[in-house]
């Protein structure tokens, strides 16, 4: 398989995403999930995913669409659309699979996901991310890992608007 057809099988649909979910239960897998819009991938993605893959054996990104990340983030989002977001995502060896959604919060796919562990930034307060009743109902963990400081798309974006030359 070339490395090109490699990153694009790691972009998946929710139907494909159930035959593996089930493998990897069988397998006694641990199943990692976070999600994001990702929309610039920058030095603090790569430290977030990475420690978010070191807590289980399966990383699942769910993704926002690129009508999810307009009406969260606004009309100029995202600067890059989802199959070059996904195909980045893809393309990091850490990330097993990513899985897009169209609503304007990951829920409906970590129900159906059900992971073994939850990860967000340690922005959110654990009890308020998405999905925290799911997990917990479940018997899983919701970890919070810490963002490296100084890095954000937002930052990035106001760094390039301010700096034209």
């Amino acid at each position: 398989m070339k490395n090109i057809e490699l990153i694009r099988s790691k972009i998946i649909k929710k139907n494909e995403l159930e035959r593996l979910l089930n493998i990897w239960r069988f397998q006694g897998k641990k199943l990692v999930f976070t999600n994001g819009c990702f929309d610039i991938l920058h030095l603090g993605h790569i430290d977030y995913l990475s420690k978010a893959k070191d807590q289980g054996d399966v990383l699942i990104i769910g993704l926002n669409t690129d009508a999810s990340v307009k009406r969260i983030k606004g009309s100029n989002r995202p600067v890059n659309d989802e199959q070059a977001r996904s195909m980045i995502l893809a393309s990091l060896r850490f990330v097993d699979v990513v899985v897009f959604f169209d609503e304007d919060t990951p829920y409906d796919l970590i129900s159906f996901v059900k992971p073994d562990i939850l990860v967000k930034g340690s922005d959110y307060k654990v009890e308020e991310i998405v999905g925290y009743d799911i997990v917990k109902n479940n018997g899983g963990q919701i970890i919070t890992l810490d963002l490296a400081a100084g890095y954000s798309t937002t930052g990035i974006l106001e760094k390039i608007k301010n700096n034209p030359d």
